[in-house]
C-alpha cells in the first residue's frame, strides 16, 4: 500500500509566518506534526511519503502514485484542502481526512472517501481493519478522549527538518477552561490527558538522535493545565535531559 500524507498550505495570515521565514532562509515555521504521528500509527510495511505544501509543491505525479492520499488540516489551511480534494477526485485518487478541520465540520467534505475525524488513537484503529476487510465506511466518528500512553513517536524521517524553524513535541490534550474564543475543549475535551516523563524524553531523544538542534515547540493548548504533575514529573526529567545532552534545544509553549 503506498500512502501519500499531505498538509495544505497555509493562507497568508499570522500563523503561516511566509515574510519573516525569508528572514531566516528557511520554508515553514513547524512541521505537520498530527500527520506525522499518525503515519507512525499505520502499518509499518506500507509505504509512506509527505508533502508538506508549505515547503514543496503538491505534483499530480505525486497524486498518481499513491493508492490513497491522507489529508490533515486545521481551519486555515481549509482552501488549499479543498483544492487537493478536488484534484484528487479528477485524478480517480482515494482521499481519508482527519484533523481540526475536518472533525468539526464534516458535512462540508462529501467528496472525501474516508473520514476519519477526533483522535486518530481510536478512530483509525476500525478505519484499518475495515480498509483491509475492504468494508471501510465513509465516516468514522466517537466521542472518546484516549489516553496518551498510546500515541507513538513521530516519523521525523518523512522530513527535511532542515526545511523548519522549530520541532514540534505535544505532552498534553484538553483544558480544563471553557474560554468562549477557544474551541479546544470541544475537540479534545476538559480533562488534560499527559504522556509520561518516558514518553516525553523518548520525544527528545528521537529529535535528537535525528539531528536537531534548536527550537522546540511544545504544542499544547494549555502547556501548564496539570501544573503538579507538569512540575514533579516533567520539567525536572526535561532538565536533566537537558544537562546531560548540554542543552541542544530551547523551548516555546502556549498557557
Amino acid at each position: 500500500m503506498k500512502i501519500l500524507l499531505v498538509y495544505p498550505r497555509y493562507s497568508e495570515t499570522f500563523w503561516g509566518f511566509k515574510y519573516a521565514l525569508k528572514f531566516i532562509g528557511l520554508k515553514a515555521a513547524f512541521p505537520p506534526l498530527g500527520l506525522l504521528s499518525i503515519a507512525a500509527m499505520l502499518p509499518p510495511e506500507w509505504e509512506k511519503k509527505l508533502v508538506d505544501m508549505n515547503v514543496h509543491k503538491l505534483k499530480d505525479t505525486d497524486l498518481k502514485e499513491a493508492d490513497y492520499v491522507m489529508i490533515s488540516a486545521m481551519s486555515i489551511q481549509l482552501q488549499s484542502a479543498q483544492e487537493v480534494i478536488a484534484r484528487c477526485k479528477a485524478l480517480g485518487v482515494k482521499t481519508i481526512a482527519g484533523g481540526p478541520l475536518f472533525t468539526a465540520e464534516p458535512e462540508k467534505f462529501q467528496d472525501v472517501d474516508h473520514l476519519v475525524l477526533n483522535e486518530g488513537e481510536i478512530t483509525l484503529v476500525p478505519f484499518l481493519e475495515d480498509l483491509e476487510k475492504g468494508t471501510a465506511r465513509h465516516i468514522y466518528t466517537t466521542t472518546e478522549h484516549p489516553s496518551l500512553d498510546r500515541t507513538p513517536i513521530p516519523l521525523w524521517d518523512l522530513i527535511d527538518l532542515r526545511d523548519y524553524a522549530t520541532m514540534n513535541l505535544q505532552f498534553s490534550r484538553g483544558c480544563p477552561y471553557d474560554c468562549e474564543f477557544c474551541d479546544i475543549t470541544a475537540l479534545f475535551g476538559h480533562k488534560p490527558r499527559l504522556k509520561t516523563a518516558a514518553q516525553v524524553l523518548g520525544e527528545l531523544d528521537a529529535l535528537y538522535e535525528c539531528g536537531w538542534r534548536g527550537g522546540v515547540f511544545i504544542v499544547d493548548d494549555n502547556f501548564i493545565g496539570n501544573k503538579a504533575y507538569l512540575k514533579r514529573e516533567i520539567l525536572p526529567a526535561m532538565i536533566s535531559w537537558m544537562e546531560r545532552h548540554r542543552n541542544p534545544f530551547w523551548y516555546i509553549t502556549e498557557a
